[in-house]
């Protein structure tokens, strides 16, 4: 069944997924990871092209500890939209963690470049925790 079939069938649109969206963005603020994967899991079978979702899903798999299903997402997320800052710094935390260190310090040393200081300071971070050098 395609997503536009199960959006018919429940007879849902924008107001519903967005309400689905917020709920499960409340579990995530509470720190109920596991429900708020479940309601992001389930918007990303219902709105599969949500760069928001995916990069949401992402970021909850990556809290988790279960970094190749945040890179799996994150990846998916910047296929739609490859220069959401927060969701390049998460691939390259993903990537860290899962010992891809000369693509993850690539992607760092870019983003040690960026205007914003939380980002920059925040991937510079990073380079020195896997044992780099921050530029």
């Amino acid at each position: 069944m395609t997503n536009q079939e199960w959006l018919e069938i429940l007879g849902w649109g924008k107001e519903e997924l967005d309400d689905l969206r917020f709920v499960g963005y409340s579990y995530l603020k509470q720190g109920h990871y596991d429900t708020a994967i479940t309601f992001f899991e389930t918007l990303i079978i219902l709105a599969p092209e949500s760069a928001y979702d995916l990069q949401t899903l992402g970021a909850l798999y990556l809290q988790k500890g279960n970094n190749i299903a945040a890179l799996n997402f994150i990846e998916k997320s910047l296929r739609i939209d490859p220069n959401h800052i927060l969701t390049l710094l998460n691939r390259t935390k993903a990537l860290f963690s899962l010992g891809y260190k000369r693509q993850a310090f690539l992607q760092a040393q870019e983003l040690v470049k960026h205007a914003d200081p939380r980002i920059a300071g925040q991937a510079a971070a990073l380079m020195l925790a896997y044992g780099g050098k921050a530029a």
